[in-house]
């Protein structure tokens, strides 16, 4: 088998990263030589790759499906929201200027060629890429600067596999209506649905699939159920609301003890790299929530304040809800606080940013006799090092350096030094995915259950991160394997697109 294919989506946080990860691993388990691409993602949830470039999480877990390493040639275009109206662009790995949506088609000739030659590139070396569209493929009044979607289909001549999530509801005007509006090149290369997150009795949708069929031509090659067993490595800020539990449905051992630790994860408006909090979540009796409230960071065993991509403004949102006060009163009662790359930032005594917020010198929380200076130069590595005894690994995004530090630090890295900093039951850090390192974080945990009043708390000393994460896509390969057609997919990927597909005409006026 050799060809490509186009995931695109109805919508954002459709089910298309997932849907692209699992046709991944399918193919991978097979022989088939695959590999992901997203031509241009929008995420503040990144990973750095060995090269030292940064690429969207998503990519990230599709090369991991495939058996790869991440590669800035998976995500040639990475966008990194800073405020509502402009994001900070990436490309091939490196930051190279920031834009809004107005200005944003100034850049389009430029990354349009960037786009298809690293495509046609994985194609010759590949038997098989999975691409994944962005956001919705109907978005019309953006298709000339679209680099992602239908414009990626007809550059590279790939046949669309449209999925629709049908827990938000209409997904059946959804997939009529994106294919509807589209131009006749445009439709011609829709070639089947996915309907994504089912509940219910099948039997019940099916009239509804075949109606589907009858008024566009095109059939649906597969219902998706809902799984409330996926929830790691989460992309998109949107999947992380207030109020949502990080991680599995309940514990599968039942017979762990009833001694439980209650993890508040600030939900910061900016958040990024949301995955090391699944880290924590991934624990027995570790219950990890999302919060943006004083009272549930008072009440929590452990906070975590997690990185951002906009630090200084987060800052002030900290402030403006009373958050900040809730941090120091915790600190000054011995309570565990974990901040991680902007939440480290947060914890320290002061922030000079001449280069996110262009503000200049801010108060910060001062948990931390640290001094943050940021540098137009972007810190992008994977790091290792030693914390606590054990060996740890992760990786660093940040332009934020620390200018002076009275603390010990928290951790050795084994390149750059002593990293982070501690002060009692505060801790801080640069590095993401630190807490992935297994042995490290069940020490780590053991302490703050102390620090927190709860002795009797027991970690598990089996818990993987890594065999967690390759469990989750290890289902999501199953999911496909069993709810799609996978012969009339392959069939796609050989063959393309129907040339004579039916064209829905429609009128205005």
């Amino acid at each position: 088998m050799n060809g490509a294919l186009l995931v695109g989506g109805t919508s954002s946080d459709a089910g298309k990263s997932l849907i692209v990860a699992g046709l991944c691993r399918l193919l991978h388990r097979r022989g088939v030589r695959v590999a992901p691409f997203k031509a241009q993602n929008m995420s503040n949830n990144s990973a750095v790759t060995l090269d030292g470039g940064e690429i969207g999480r998503a990519q990230a877990l599709q090369a991991y499906a495939c058996g790869l390493e991440p590669s800035t040639r998976f995500n040639p275009v990475l966008l990194k929201p800073g405020s509502d109206r402009r994001s900070h662009i990436v490309v091939r790995g490196q930051p190279v200027g920031e834009a809004g949506a107005r200005d944003y088609h100034e850049w389009r000739g430029r990354l349009a060629g960037i786009v298809t030659d690293e495509l046609a590139s994985l194609r010759t070396e590949f038997d098989v890429v999975i691409c994944e569209g962005a956001g919705s493929v109907a978005e019309i009044n953006l298709r000339a600067t679209d680099l992602a979607n239908m414009g990626l289909a007809r550059a590279a001549a790939m046949p669309v596999l449209l999925v629709s999530d049908i827990d938000r509801g209409g997904s059946l005007a959804h997939l009529f209506g994106s294919t509807a509006v589209l131009d006749e090149a445009d439709q011609r290369l829709i070639a089947g649905y996915v309907i994504n997150k089912f509940r219910g009795d099948p039997s019940i949708l099916a009239p509804g699939l075949d109606m589907l069929h009858r008024l566009t031509g095109r059939p649906t090659l597969g219902v998706v159920p809902f799984s409330d067993e996926l929830w790691i490595d989460a992309e998109d800020s949107l999947s992380t609301p207030v109020g949502r539990r990080v991680g599995p449905s309940e514990d599968a051992d039942t017979s762990r003890p009833t001694v439980r630790l209650s993890v508040a994860a600030i939900r910061l408006p900016r958040v990024s790299n949301t995955t090391d909090v699944e880290a924590l979540g991934c624990e027995p009796g570790v219950d990890v929530t999302w919060v943006d409230d004083p009272a549930a960071v008072r009440a929590a065993d452990l906070v975590v304040l997690p990185g951002t991509r906009a630090t200084v403004s987060d800052l002030a949102w900290l402030r403006a809800r009373g958050i900040d006060a809730a941090l120091i009163e915790r600190a000054r009662s011995g309570r565990p606080v974990i901040g991680v790359c902007g939440g480290f930032q947060m914890l320290g005594r002061r922030i000079d940013d001449p280069v996110e917020s262009r503000i200049g010198p801010v108060d910060a929380l001062g948990l931390l006799d640290v001094d943050i200076v940021f540098d137009p130069n972007k810190v992008l590595r994977q790091v290792s090092g030693t914390g606590m005894g054990h060996s740890i690994s992760g990786y660093e995004i940040h332009h934020g350096r620390i200018g002076r530090s009275g603390e010990q630090p928290w951790i050795e890295d084994a390149v750059h030094g002593p990293e982070g900093a501690v002060r009692g039951a505060v801790r801080g850090t640069h590095w993401h995915g630190l807490l992935s390192s297994d042995a490290f974080r069940r020490k780590l945990l053991r302490e703050m259950a102390v620090e927190a009043g709860k002795p009797g708390f027991v970690v598990s000393e089996t818990t993987s991160v890594d065999e967690t994460r390759n469990a989750q896509v290890d289902l999501i390969a199953d999911l496909v394997g069993e709810h799609l057609d996978v012969p009339a997919i392959e069939a796609l990927i050989a063959r393309g697109a129907d040339p004579r597909a039916p064209v829905i005409t429609h009128s205005v006026g």
